[in-house]
């Protein structure tokens, strides 16, 4: 069950092996709608060795007392996730 922020996971089990493994969690807004950023690793099944880090934005809806996922965007790169880091900083240095 999905009743707290904090339970919340990217964490991926298959046949009791992770193949997906969260390494970090940051809550980015909380409320009937909440939206997490992580940063993950997928197990890549031929080595047993889990492959480079991955980050991914998910937004869950709290219903019925749990919260559901809506939506994700995932950055499947360091280069793609220093680009969006490049272009946010860029529009909030303009703000000021």
């Amino acid at each position: 069950m999905n009743e707290t922020i904090d339970d919340l996971t990217m964490n991926y089990e298959e046949n009791d092996v992770l193949i997906v493994k969260e390494t970090g969690k940051e809550v980015l807004s909380k409320g009937a709608w909440a939206t997490l950023l992580y940063r993950y690793n997928d197990l890549d099944r031929k080595t047993g060795e889990y492959g480079k880090d991955k980050y991914s934005i998910r937004r869950y809806q709290k219903q019925q007392g749990e919260y559901r996922q809506k939506s994700k965007f995932n950055i499947s790169s360091t280069d793609q996730a220093k680009k969006i880091i490049a272009a946010l900083s860029s529009w909030v240095d303009e703000e000021k």
